[in-house]
């Protein structure tokens, strides 16, 4: 197994559900390591940045007003396989679908909702870590 950093976020929703200590509970339960974190409220600009693949997108400016909504808590974890460790421990996108167990699972209801963001791979892992502690 391949040691690696990756990016989790919990997102406005998160944070004014008083999730973090458990977003971050279950991470360390699981064995990553927690190396970087930052609160912060998002402006335009980095959301811009944050979600430049999805510009053209009908949904974009919904993205953009949610993730600038209020308060984030940026995070950088590493371990083995971290990108997929965390991937698996959020669940799929849409928090129906996700399984219980899973953060979203848990604690997610609506799609545009969803507690959490983070890495799929690990060359956006590198991008989103540039763009929150750089």
């Amino acid at each position: 197994m391949a040691t690696e950093s990756t990016f989790v976020m919990v997102k406005p929703d998160g944070v004014r559900r008083g999730l973090v200590g458990d977003v971050i509970s279950r991470f360390e339960r699981k064995g990553l390591t927690l190396d970087k974190m930052r609160m912060l409220t998002i402006d335009e600009d980095l959301a811009s940045r944050h979600y430049a693949e999805h510009v053209e997108k009908p949904f974009f400016g919904d993205l953009v007003e949610f993730i600038t909504s209020g308060p984030v808590v940026a995070m950088q974890w590493s371990g083995d396989s971290a990108v997929s460790v965390a991937r698996t421990l959020m669940g799929v996108t849409n928090p129906v679908e996700s399984a219980p167990g899973t953060i979203r699972g848990d604690f997610g209801l609506v799609i545009t909702e969803n507690i959490v963001h983070g890495s799929d791979s690990p060359e956006s892992a590198e991008r989103e870590l540039g763009l929150y502690f750089s």
